[in-house]
């Protein structure tokens, strides 16, 4: 059975690349859950914030949005001193921003999954690549996503966050045609 190479040699990486990466994801906490990891991400390796994903549903309250976004900032200043966390006061700041404008969002577009699966135009995109080196780590359509967000407030949303974002929740399926779960999440478009 191959894998994509990223995920070799590591049994947490390689049950997330095997179960969740590249899913079509329609499901809004989970979205926003993706979302607020991602931006956690920034400067740092995946398997950092995934190995510290069950505190952060802990202690974001499952990612329940307007949970979050109603998060006192004393609750969010206890945060900086949990090491279950990354704790950079600008990523624990930017979970509750991001709820706030994940709100807005809802409130105009009906559900945060309509309005981010729009970007795709509702359609997961399907890519055929043979080798790792081919796959970016940003593109025009994360580009345009990062801008459009970061002017809704969404906060620590660059080109390479969304597009690991459009990566992880199976808008776009990088999954690499060698590997046993390109079929499998191309099925799920």
């Amino acid at each position: 059975m191959q894998r994509c190479a990223w995920a070799l040699g590591d049994p947490l990486l390689c049950e997330y690349h095997d179960t969740e990466w590249g899913v079509p994801l329609h499901d809004d906490r989970a979205l926003f859950e993706f979302l607020c990891l991602e931006g956690a991400q920034a400067g740092l390796s995946w398997r950092t914030v995934l190995a510290k994903r069950d505190h952060y549903r802990r202690v974001f309250h499952r990612f329940e949005i307007a949970r979050v976004a109603a998060m006192e900032d004393s609750e969010l200043e206890a945060l900086l001193i949990d090491p279950g966390i990354i704790r950079n006061r600008l990523k624990v700041w930017s979970v509750r921003d991001n709820a706030i404008a994940a709100m807005d969002v809802i409130a105009e577009f009906g559900s945060l999954d309509r309005y981010l699966w729009s970007f795709v135009e509702g359609v997961a995109i399907l890519n055929h690549w043979r080798e790792a080196a081919e796959v970016p780590a940003s593109s025009a359509l994360s580009e345009r996503m990062s801008k459009t967000l970061k002017r809704r407030g969404f906060r620590f949303v660059g080109s390479t966050i969304c597009y690991s974002l459009l990566q992880a929740t199976g808008m776009i399926n990088d999954h690499l045609l060698g590997c046993f779960r390109h079929r499998a999440c191309s099925a799920r478009r």
